[in-house]
């Protein structure tokens, strides 16, 4: 079963996980990791990676819980998604950093937009988003999303939700193709018309069948790499707008 979140537990409180509740540039050094001893190699070779990575500093400075949250600024500055008033679900949103974007510009810790964030580990609070604890492999995990949007429908749908690698690229590929087809059963159920969807995929392009469904369902599929993205990094996403709404849920 692909999991999405980046791991932990799912919370309690029934099947919808208890429901949404509310919620510069300096220069530096370069640091070197010696391997401790009981450390795997590849392990000291993220922990160096991490104390040199310029937006692990910038997302501190900035009070981001992660650095992923450049990656979504970045696409949204470019590709204008997010505006104040939306409604925005961010699918495997541990541990917040997509969120806290949305919801800065949707403005939802002023009222104005409404910020879901949806993950299979418990998120700490975020100003203005609500928390749902859901496994999103699990069939019921759509009606608790539906629910929790009380008859609303969703202007954007994000999903930077990723599996544990296995470093067998095909079987890394099918899980995560397994985890953005569950986005975009979601995102076709609860967009509104004209609506975004955007999603990690991998280096290489999106699964035809997957992108066979956006292109009928979307009036533009693109892919996209921000910069924030680590060049050795095979992630990409992939972004379609315009959602045709009704129509594209009865071609389902």
């Amino acid at each position: 079963m692909v999991k999405a979140g980046k791991g932990g537990a799912p919370g309690k409180g029934g099947a919808c996980g208890g429901g949404a509740r509310g919620a510069g540039g300096a220069r530096s050094l370069s640091v070197r990791v010696k391997t401790a001893k009981g450390r795997k190699l590849a392990s000291t070779r993220w922990l160096q990676r991490q104390l040199n990575d310029p937006y692990v500093e910038a997302a501190k400075r900035a009070g981001y819980r992660s650095r992923a949250a450049f990656k979504l600024a970045e696409i949204d500055d470019k590709h204008r998604l997010l505006k104040p008033g939306m409604i925005v679900l961010d699918l495997g949103a541990a541990p917040g950093g997509w969120s806290q974007v949305a919801a800065a510009r949707a403005r939802a810790g002023e009222g104005k937009g409404r910020v879901i964030a949806v993950d299979l580990s418990a998120i700490e609070p975020v100003p203005g988003v609500e928390v749902m604890v859901l496994d999103m492999s699990e069939p019921e995990s759509g009606d608790c999303i539906k629910e929790a949007l009380d008859g609303a429908l969703a202007d954007v749908v994000l999903s930077d939700m990723a599996a544990s690698a296995t470093g067998h690229r095909q079987t890394d590929h099918l899980r995560i193709v397994a985890l953005a087809e569950s986005a975009l059963d979601i995102a076709e159920d609860t967009l509104a018309q004209g609506g975004a969807f955007l999603a990690k995929v991998l280096q290489g392009g999106t699964d035809k069948d997957l992108l066979a469904r956006l292109k009928q369902g979307f009036a533009q599929v693109k892919h996209v790499k921000p910069k924030a993205s680590r060049a050795d990094s095979a992630e990409i996403y992939v972004l379609a707008t315009g959602f045709r709404g009704a129509a594209a849920r009865r071609m389902r």
